[in-house]
């Protein structure tokens, strides 16, 4: 080319030597030093490229998982939870407990509670108490895996109480405030009787989201529901939003629900 030497011998041979070969994937090295090359024949190499091509697009793109909604679940069997005399104590309460029924007519709440009445049961009935002690253990646990930062304190219970669901009562949507763990303890689930409903914290932040398929996965969608069985025991976080749908057995429905608070 122009008047010094021409280039096409070169340029020959390496076009030649590149027919042959080509050096594809990155050596492997250990403090610096080459260990092994990969040599594959030249035909192979497009279709390797575009295989490579494709990989490195898929390894730059990355989603994660932020800000995770948790529900603890666990069974307690009757050695740390007496079913049956706990099932009993509810039902006694219900009848005798005057100043709870008293809150029930005037707040216009379908069956009984002992949330605005009692708040010593522990003290009072020797099973609250037994279960109140396997659900210390489960908080604990619990909190371990929200890896809380608790330092020298534990989560301690702040209140519980009894609740008995009528066929046709309802507990609509609702936080517990002022808490860090709360949940509920299964007495009686008849058939029929509604789950638990747990609501998406973000909903009222998804301007104009639209809605999800109807076979989204479960931590895609914007209402959960979890049906317990007697002896189930449910946590979550005391932010997250919740709510008992209508009670469509013609039995009662009948929980302990409770709060766990930090200092």
């Amino acid at each position: 080319m122009g008047n010094g030497r021409p280039l096409w011998p070169a340029f020959g041979l390496m076009r030649g030597l590149h027919a042959l070969f080509a050096v594809a994937g990155e050596a492997e090295q250990s403090g610096g030093i080459m260990k092994r090359w990969s040599i594959v024949p030249t035909g192979a190499l497009g279709s390797l490229t575009g295989r490579r091509a494709r990989a490195n697009a898929f390894a730059m793109t990355r989603i994660q998982t932020l800000f995770v909604t948790k529900l603890y679940r666990a069974e307690l069997d009757e050695a740390r939870a007496p079913l049956a005399e706990i099932d009993a104590t509810c039902r006694s309460l219900a009848v005798d407990d005057e100043a709870g029924q008293a809150w029930c007519r005037k707040h216009g709440y379908a069956g009984y509670t002992s949330y605005a009445s009692l708040n010593d049961l522990p003290w009072r009935f020797p099973a609250i108490k037994k279960l109140v002690k396997a659900l210390d253990a489960e908080v604990a646990a619990f909190a371990r895996e929200l890896e809380f930062d608790l330092g020298r304190e534990k989560l301690r219970l702040d209140d519980i109480w009894v609740n008995i669901l009528p066929e046709g009562g309802v507990h609509t949507s609702h936080i517990h405030p002022r808490s860090v763990i709360s949940g509920t303890y299964y007495v009686a689930t008849p058939k029929g009787s509604s789950a638990l409903k747990l609501e998406d914290p973000r909903l009222g932040l998804m301007m104009a989201a639209p809605p999800r398929k109807a076979k989204a996965a479960l931590d895609q969608r914007a209402f959960v529901y979890e049906a317990p069985q007697p002896g189930t025991v449910l946590l979550w976080e005391s932010w997250l939003r919740h709510e008992v749908p209508l009670n469509q057995s013609s039995e009662e429905r009948i929980s302990v629900s409770f709060n766990y608070r930090w200092r």
